[in-house]
């Protein structure tokens, strides 16, 4: 519904005959009415006095004030205390009470309206007839159209009830019927104003007339129409300004003081309004002179309305803002259904303590404001940091480096969509978490009975078969790891912390991938968009789905917290407009996974900080943390989710409009690419988050958490291949022929297992084989022989083609002509056709001497 427009004062006038006829017509009615005990008479044009009465008697008689709204306030923590920081409204007002109103302001509205207010029922006959006969002499003016205070605050109230309706056409008609100037419509205003006059006090319908007229620009009410155009109370006015603001009623949008254009309808209808005061002896003359003399440019102050979130007080919390809005808006407190709850909020002032941490979300602001450009060009960036206590799902921070703009005007620098929250809240669908959802696949490989110090593969390949839901699905899935030199064997302590995803692949291989989804549900995580949390694809192991940065920092707060979820929650306390605390959202925690597990998972991504690819996120006060970072597989998605044992911060990076920019390519601008960043900003935002939430160190796992239900792959080299086949059979491996290699020892024996022997692999795993073709041996250790000893040893292990170096090793006395070293070195493998170089000890300067050449 648009502004209100309609003076809710001003009468439409009509025809000197019709006046005519009207006057004489309500004469006699007014003589009826007093007759009947109605007093004071009507007076409306047009009508026969018979018919009048009838549509009279027939109209109902009462109309309740009832709540007006009002502004909602929100607050945050801030410096430890609640502080305002955001006013929403549906309509910019604040109701006062009678005492708190200016004696000017009063003065003014029964002086400029009203004088006979206090004396009449709701309906002034005098008036009446002077307007008549005005309409008769060519129209109102500014004479007044017979409607006394009680009157207008009759259609005030009909006004305000049409902008309650549910839906905007609703709310056009009613609100149309409301302000249109017929008969049975003046006629049914003032019977309910003579009701309200019988139910009501004198102080209680002014009051709420000050409180309920409109007075342009925006702003409902004598306070909030003294804030926005003179920044100050409705409290203390002069008389000068009390007028003025009353001067505005009748025609609000020509005579408000939002712009100097308008001020001089503005004080023609002041100036009158101050006569009146100074005629009734509210004003003294010099007071009355000093009023008329001032100019609305002395004492205009256009203030605008703090009004939406867009406005809110503290840098980087109007996301926020938004996001609790929505929440208290799905709040019982406000009423039963979401009809009830949108009206309850509609008509306001309900004082709303939010858990935002206003300093240190305005930190996280500058951080992103540093690090993640809002205007950067190349590609659309988007940035966020979330941070929530991790004992009770309280949202501590939101920040996003783009600004807040609800205008859906196109800006590089602005956006209405919240990245931080799921599609319902903030309209964005989400973001591919890459490998922090491994976390997932850690938390499921620990309570399957697999221990942190079992030994995977970190091969790239095309890995087949997986189990889903039991059943076996051969998927062929390639998998790549995100750097070179990757692909070798990794304990899932080192895989972890290194974030291998092929370590990671054969990890899932062992479980069931509808496990490793539940596991992720049980922590709160889901897709943004509302849909299924996809697992049937096993690339979702690696994080492809799309997940909202709050998901996961809620996740890693509940491992923080021993494996309590907390669902999120951003609203402490409601408290309704009559003071009533209504309570805020419940915390609601459960035990999602064993802590066990939960102390396994962070054992195991304390490595990420402390040498693996987080390398640079342990804060200088020491702080226990973990961390996993995550990359999708083009980089244009960057996150790096941790905590302490209280608080979990995510941080998040990225393309926001399905671009695939590489965030390792692109310069911040400050101190090397967007996404090289990472752990330096993720540290800095929880540095001041350690200093007001201290954490305490977590808890070890056990070693049965650390080695599982796993054992050590056997020794078998030089073993024969059956012996080998055996002796893994028999720790529980299963024995794969990796062929013939060059090797030391008889051709046929085994050479060499992958894993090798000791590590730690899980029943069923496969242990590689590989035998020796016999065609190498180990160089022997012939240090401090003779030559020819030397070259006798050489030959017995195999090794025909012995050279002898012409650079010697300083020596001499005893060690001279004796053997210094030989290449390959001693002990190494070297196939037996290769040649051995000797190299000999010379003299003290490292000459030759004579004797051995």
């Amino acid at each position: 519904m648009s502004a209100q427009k309609t003076s809710a004062s001003r009468t439409k006038p009509v025809s000197a005959v019709g006046a005519f006829i009207g006057f004489v017509g309500f004469s006699a009615l007014a003589g009826l009415l007093v007759t009947i005990g109605v007093t004071p008479a009507i007076a409306v044009a047009g009508v026969t006095t018979t018919s009048t009465i009838g549509v009279f008697e027939s109209l109902p008689e009462y109309i309740e004030i009832g709540d007006l709204p009002q502004r909602n306030e929100l607050y945050a923590y801030q410096g430890g205390k609640s502080v305002h920081f955001a006013t929403l409204y549906d309509q910019n007002r604040e109701e006062l009470k009678f005492d708190q109103i200016s004696e000017q302001l009063k003065n003014a509205a029964i002086d400029g309206e009203d004088k006979r207010f206090y004396d009449h029922g709701g309906v002034d006959m005098t008036s009446l007839v002077r307007a008549g006969v005005g309409s008769i002499a060519g129209g109102l003016g500014d004479s007044g159209g017979g409607s006394t205070l009680t009157m207008q605050l009759v259609r005030n109230i009909k006004m305000q009830q049409a902008l309650e309706l549910p839906t905007k056409d609703e709310q056009e008609k009613a609100y149309k019927e409301a302000v249109e100037q017929t008969i049975p419509r003046k006629l049914e205003e003032m019977k309910l104003a003579i009701g309200l006059a019988k139910k009501y006090s004198k102080k209680e319908i002014l009051t709420a007339y000050l409180n309920i007229a409109y007075f342009g620009d925006q702003t409902y009410g004598v306070q909030a129409a003294a804030q926005h155009y003179y920044n100050k109370s409705a409290t203390d006015l002069t008389p000068a300004e009390a007028a003025s603001l009353i001067a505005i009623v009748q025609y609000p949008e020509a005579r408000n003081l939002s712009t100097p254009k308008k001020y001089d309808a503005n004080v023609a209808r002041r100036n009158v309004i101050l006569r009146s005061m100074y005629a009734q002896k509210n004003l003294t003359e010099d007071e009355y002179r000093k009023a008329r003399l001032a100019k609305p440019a002395d004492y205009v102050h256009l203030t605008q309305p703090s009004q939406g979130c867009r406005a809110s007080v503290g840098d980087g919390s109007q996301f926020f803002c938004d996001y609790a809005k929505k929440v208290v808006l799905e709040m019982s407190q406000l009423g039963s259904s979401q009809k009830a709850r949108d009206k309850a909020w509609r008509n306001g002032g309900y004082k709303i303590q939010t858990t935002l941490n206003l300093d240190l979300n305005a930190q996280q602001k500058q951080l992103l404001n540093t690090y993640d450009n809002k205007a950067e060009t190349n590609f659309a960036l988007g940035a966020t940091l979330n941070s929530i206590e991790a004992g009770s799902g309280r949202i501590i921070t939101m920040a996003q480096n783009k600004d807040f703009d609800e205008s859906l005007k196109s800006a590089a620098t602005s956006t209405s969509l919240n990245y931080s929250v799921d599609e319902k809240y903030g309209s964005s669908k989400g973001f591919q978490t890459g490998s922090t959802y491994k976390l997932f696949t850690l938390l499921d490989w620990v309570k399957s009975g697999h221990g942190l110090n079992e030994t995977v593969s970190g091969a790239e390949r095309t890995v087949s078969p997986w189990t889903i839901g039991g059943q076996t699905v051969n998927t062929p899935y390639p998998v790549t790891n995100d750097a070179p030199g990757e692909g070798h064997n990794w304990s899932v302590l080192g895989a972890t912390a290194n974030s291998i995803n092929g370590a990671f692949a054969s990890m899932a291989q062992k479980l069931d991938l509808q496990d490793i989804r539940d596991i992720a549900q049980s922590l709160g995580v889901h897709r943004a968009d509302g849909g299924e949390l996809q697992y049937m694809n096993p690339s979702a192991i690696l994080g492809t789905n799309e997940i909202a940065p709050m998901t996961m920092a809620a996740a890693y707060a509940a491992v923080a917290n021993n494996g309590i979820y907390c669902k999120p929650i951003a609203i402490d306390q409601i408290t309704s407009p009559s003071g009533k605390q209504l309570g805020g959202q419940a915390k609601d925690c459960q035990q999602a996974v064993d802590p066990a597990f939960a102390q396994a998972a962070i054992y195991a991504m304390k490595g990420t900080i402390r040498s693996g690819t987080a390398v640079g996120a342990q804060t200088a006060d020491g702080t226990q943390m973990f961390a996993k970072t995550g990359t999708t597989d083009e980089a244009d998605q960057i996150w790096l989710v941790g905590a302490s044992s209280r608080v979990a911060t995510a941080y998040w990076q990225g393309n926001t409009d399905g671009g695939k920019n590489n965030l390792r390519h692109f310069s911040n601008g400050v101190n090397g690419t967007y996404a090289g960043v990472r752990a330096d900003v993720w540290k800095q935002a929880m540095t001041p988050i350690n200093a007001l939430y201290p954490a305490g160190g977590f808890t070890d796992p056990g070693q049965g958490a650390i080695r599982g239900n796993s054992s050590p792959v056997p020794n078998v080299a030089g073993k024969s291949a059956d012996e080998a086949r055996s002796l893994i059979a028999g720790a529980g491996f299963r024995y794969v022929d990796g062929g013939q290699r060059p090797g030391t020892g008889q051709p046929g024996s085994v050479e060499s297992t992958s894993p090798a022997s000791g590590a730690l692999l899980s029943s069923d795993s496969t242990v590689t084989v590989y035998t020796s073709d016999g065609s190498q041996a180990n160089v022997p250790d012939v240090a401090g022989t003779s030559l020819d000893g030397a070259r006798s040893r050489l030959g017995e292990a195999g090794f025909a083609n012995v050279a002898v170096s012409d650079e010697y090793a300083k020596g001499g006395g005893k060690k001279t002509c004796r053997v210094a070293a030989v290449d390959p070195a001693a002990d190494a493998a070297a196939a037996k056709d290769s040649t051995v170089t000797i190299q000999l000890f010379g003299d003290k300067n490292g000459k030759a001497p004579e004797r051995c050449k």
